[in-house]
């Protein structure tokens, strides 16, 4: 049953803006508004896991940020985006603290370093690789900064004062080196696929392979579903630049037999 109303509260806050007059009045003003390219304020201040005190711009140390909203008090709807993106990271062969850093950060200033630290340690055990601990950062902080930083992303939440719970949307945000909004991806459990290619395109291609760059020629993003999507003529000239190459190593081949006939 849990199951069934957190699927059905998803798709309800994931309907588009047009229709808010038909939304229940507390999920009105709930939604993401995209800020691609904007600026994060990498000067505020928060609380790590271990309860010191950071600058977001101590995450952005050449590696792209993978950042997640949350509260850790959230009795359903978090819990399960931060499940989801565990299991998603898994299928994902690149390591927080290598390739990229996982930041989530808590909208709720009642939130304390100390259930920072727990969510931490159940969602390293959750992904599996204990040995990724350093990349992974769970941080708390005062409502000046949370008010900051959401409206940075663009991310709306409402408070429900009378059960001190929030209503949210699922997100996760992947940010630029330097401190860019890059992509937002919807969901519970993001595409493996399209974290990946997030994080690759967010690196400046800096992380990656041969076939990513391949892929990131037939896929483009598109801001409105938050996912990558085939690109048509991309598709076309990959496929025609992979004739091509076929087509000239078949031809230096028969060059090579040509020229060793007697």
């Amino acid at each position: 049953m849990r199951a069934v109303v957190l699927a059905l509260l998803v798709l309800a806050l994931a309907q588009p803006l047009a229709a808010d007059e038909a939304r229940p009045p507390a999920l009105r003003d709930v939604g993401l508004d995209q800020h691609l390219g904007a600026a994060l304020p990498l000067e505020l201040a928060f609380r790590d896991e271990s309860g010191r005190t950071v600058a977001l711009r101590d995450y952005f140390d050449g590696r792209p940020v993978l950042l997640s909203l949350v509260y850790f008090g959230c009795p359903m709807l978090c819990g399960q985006s931060l499940n989801g993106l565990a299991a998603s990271l898994k299928a994902v062969s690149f390591a927080p603290g290598k390739e990229f850093t996982v930041l989530v950060v808590s909208f709720d200033p009642r939130d304390t370093p100390a259930v920072a630290s727990g969510r931490k340690a159940a969602e390293l055990a959750r992904y599996g690789r204990l040995d990724t601990a350093a990349g992974w950062h769970f941080l708390t902080g005062e409502q000046a900064a949370i008010d900051r930083l959401t409206r940075a992303v663009g991310f709306r939440y409402t408070a429900d004062a009378a059960r001190g719970q929030f209503a949210h949307v699922p997100v996760a945000i992947v940010a630029t080196p330097g401190g860019t909004i890059s992509r937002y991806f919807y969901g519970i459990e993001p595409a493996p696929r399209d974290l990946r290619l997030g994080l690759v395109e967010a690196s400046a291609n800096k992380i990656g392979t041969a076939v990513d760059q391949l892929l990131l020629f037939c896929f483009h993003y598109d801001p409105a579903t938050g996912k990558y999507g085939a690109l048509v003529m991309g598709a076309v000239r990959a496929g025609g630049a992979l004739t091509l190459v076929a087509l000239g190593a078949f031809l230096a081949l028969a060059w090579r037999r040509e020229a060793r006939r007697p």
